[in-house]
């Protein structure tokens, strides 16, 4: 802890100063990031450092397995969460974020212990469709493969979930949202992306095009011109 403390102290005495033009327009004019992220709480994990992002430019929202439970009238932080970047912020790109040696993951792919903890358990069934595409779609897939695969059906199934919240529905069908479906394998220091088109995580390269789970495409119809 006294090492994280000695760092607070380099923010106050090198980090601000040397961005004192920004940290001051973020403080006068507000905020208005480019895209919200949510990943995994896991500490190897850092979303502004994979996207190396400045403060201001990233929306992020964190917790055990990156998990967007289905909307419902319950209130909870990632809805929230999700609610306020679309339509307080205007975020128009939302990627779900998994990662290699995912914990969470792990738990999903073999429950032994959670017994122990029930809140963890509770919160992990909403990667129930995941495990369920692996146990019937990857039957011979054990130890890491096996949660591989858990995480990255996890990805899509956040993902599948995002799509139910009214905020995101609406600015899907009109074309104002995009949603991302990504893969950070911490071992090879690579990121991969869902391709909607084909369903396979591909790598991000600079000089391809991005791999995107939905692109922005309105899909609202002019009923006068239907009725032509």
């Amino acid at each position: 802890m006294n090492e994280l403390i000695g760092r607070v102290f380099s923010f106050e005495k090198t980090i601000f100063p040397d961005s004192g033009e920004l940290f001051a327009k973020l403080s006068s004019q507000g905020q208005t990031p480019k895209a919200l992220m949510i990943s995994c709480a896991d500490s190897r994990i850092v979303p502004e450092q994979i996207l190396q992002a400045q403060p201001g430019d990233l929306f992020v929202c964190r917790n055990a397995g990156n998990i967007v439970p289905p909307y419902a009238t319950m209130n909870g932080g990632v809805s929230s969460t999700v609610e306020y970047a679309v339509m307080a912020l205007g975020v128009r790109d939302i990627i779900v974020c998994g990662h290699s040696g995912c914990g969470a993951m792990a738990a999903v792919a073999n429950p032994v212990g959670l017994d122990a903890m029930p809140n963890v358990a509770a919160w992990l069934r909403h990667s129930n469709a995941a495990q369920k595409v692996v146990d019937d779609g990857y039957p011979h897939l054990e130890g890491e493969d096996r949660v591989r695969a858990m995480t990255l059906e996890n990805v899509v199934a956040q993902l599948n979930h995002l799509r139910t919240h009214p905020s995101v529905a609406s600015g899907v069908a009109r074309g104002e949202i995009s949603l991302h479906g990504w893969y950070v394998d911490i071992h090879a220091g690579q990121v991969l992306g869902l391709d909607g088109q084909t369903g396979q995580f591909v790598p991000l390269r600079e000089n391809d095009p991005l791999p995107v789970a939905l692109p922005a495409q309105s899909r609202i119809w002019d009923q006068a011109e239907a009725a032509e």
